[in-house]
């Protein structure tokens, strides 16, 4: 049996703040919180985290064979992580289509583009069938340039979804009617998707979990993962316990950039959300009742939608970034950006700039470098006993549906379109090693920054900064499925 590989607790931060999202769940959810492992367990597939990923991968195995022993490891409570805490978008990636296309070729860019339309309907379907009240609404997603430079982002995105026979998916928005949907004075031009919806995340998480305790799936909550080791069997220990099967499926978003195979794959970086107060009136009055999803063309994005409740949830990436894949305090409490949001939404919105926001929470998201912002999956250990599905860089809703059926075919070792299909290989780029990848991060986000500041104020950029800016989309390019050994995370 190879030698344990440590990985450490992933602890949560003393003081961490629940999101909104999540204390709201709490409250409507009559099931108790599943006790940690306390013992030595057998099962058939073990997975290792409890928000989307592990959860539809275990309801899709369960799907597949009612009989088969799933059990789940979570080091919170399911839905304590980026599925309780995200923005409530569900969309499909039509916007990413020049990027897949150039990747992958246009079949495979199709394929995956239009599952990831169907995973945005069936989220929609399966809470209505398992009568999970996630708030979910269908209304499509609106992306809108708020600065010159942002012209036109989505030109080439809009031309071959037409050109390769789709072009329903993402059509091109007048910059008034960005403005009568969203009721924002600064938008100038946009494109809508309508393959959208909104949801409130905990309550989809929670849901989830129902169902799948419903349907004998195991869940051990407050179980982090120490370590684990390889062999004819996966053995994972935990602080009370071990479980020992023959396969694991990991699926810990942000949190898996402690497995050396996946650290220059991904880096934990914060996004951090604010919750206005209850104001239905002036958002009719604003004329945002369509109940649209809404971001602006930066690349440091801001991203909101409006509530069953009638707030406002607003939120924005590129907050703190993790060094050597770790995750930090400030991910998840951080008021310097809890205000760099604000401020964000009050450019946004200046009749809404007397606002309150009573409820901010942040969190870390598992960021791929390169151009491409698609997860990617493969397996660890020459064995290849460990798979996983990580790099969903703040867009997981959707893609998570997906996931878990890419997950639930290479743990049962099935050859279908799921597990021959080009997200499955390992990493699509790399970043550099350390210290050059933290201290090059920290640049490059501040030259973005900078750049997306002056561009707001119609400011011209100076050479280097822009320089600089073009580097956010940097990554060694690789495409390999090269099993490399576990890592030792104690030191």
């Amino acid at each position: 049996m190879r030698a344990p590989s440590a990985l450490g607790q992933a602890v949560f931060p003393a003081g961490t703040r629940r999101s909104w999202w999540l204390e709201q769940a709490l409250a409507q959810d009559p099931l108790q919180t599943c006790p940690p492992l306390q013992a030595e367990v057998r099962a058939e597939i073990c997975i290792v985290g409890g928000g989307y990923t592990g959860l539809w991968t275990a309801l899709e195995l369960k799907e597949r064979d009612p009989a088969l022993e799933v059990v789940v490891l979570e080091a919170d409570i399911c839905g304590g992580g980026a599925s309780g805490r995200n923005g409530g978008f569900v969309t499909a990636w039509w916007d990413e289509l020049p990027e897949l296309e150039a990747r992958f070729g246009a079949a495979q860019a199709l394929f995956l583009a239009e599952a990831s339309e169907v995973a945005v309907g069936d989220i929609g379907r399966f809470c209505e069938s398992e009568r999970i009240d996630a708030h979910y609404r269908c209304a499509g997603y609106l992306c809108a340039a708020t600065a010159p430079a942002q012209r036109q982002s989505y030109e080439r995105s809009v031309e071959r979804c037409a050109e390769l026979g789709r072009p329903d998916a993402l059509a091109r928005i007048s910059g008034a009617e960005c403005r009568r949907r969203i009721g924002s004075p600064i938008l100038l031009e946009g494109v809508f998707m309508p393959a959208g919806a909104s949801v409130q995340p905990a309550l989809l998480a929670r849901g989830l979990r129902r169902v799948a305790l419903a349907r004998g799936v195991k869940i051990y909550e407050g179980t982090p993962l120490r370590r684990f080791s390889g062999g004819r069997f996966v053995s994972l220990e935990t602080p009370g316990g071990r479980i020992i099967a023959p396969t694991a499926v990991v699926a810990m978003n942000a949190w898996a950039a402690r497995f050396r195979e996946l650290r220059r794959a991904i880096f934990p970086v914060a996004s951090h959300v604010v919750l206005s107060d209850p104001i239905p009136e002036r958002l009719n009055h604003l004329g945002w009742t369509g109940g649209e999803l809404f971001c602006d063309g930066r690349l440091l994005v801001h991203y909101a939608h409006v509530t069953a409740e009638g707030r406002i949830a607003f939120g924005r990436g590129g907050g703190t970034i993790g060094p050597a894949g770790r995750i930090p305090a400030r991910m998840h409490r951080d008021e310097r950006a809890v205000g760099d949001v604000v401020r964000g939404f009050r450019r946004l919105f200046p009749d809404l700039a007397d606002v309150r926001f009573p409820y901010t929470w942040g969190g870390p998201i598992d960021r791929v470098p390169g151009r491409l912002h698609l997860p990617f999956f493969g397996r660890l250990h020459e064995q290849g006993r460990i798979v996983y599905g990580v790099g969903f860089s703040g867009n997981g809703v959707g893609p998570a549906r997906i996931a878990g059926r890419i997950l639930a075919s290479l743990a049962l070792g099935v050859e279908d379109k799921w597990s021959r299909c080009m997200l499955v290989g390992g990493p699509h780029a790399l970043l550099p090693p350390e210290p050059f990848r933290s201290v090059g991060a920290l640049a490059v986000r501040k030259a973005v920054t900078r750049k997306e500041e002056r561009e707001e104020l119609g400011r011209p950029v100076d050479p280097l900064t822009r320089r600089l800016a073009g580097l956010a989309h940097f990554g060694l390019r690789r495409r390999s499925t090269t099993k490399s050994r576990p890592h030792d995370d104690s030191r």
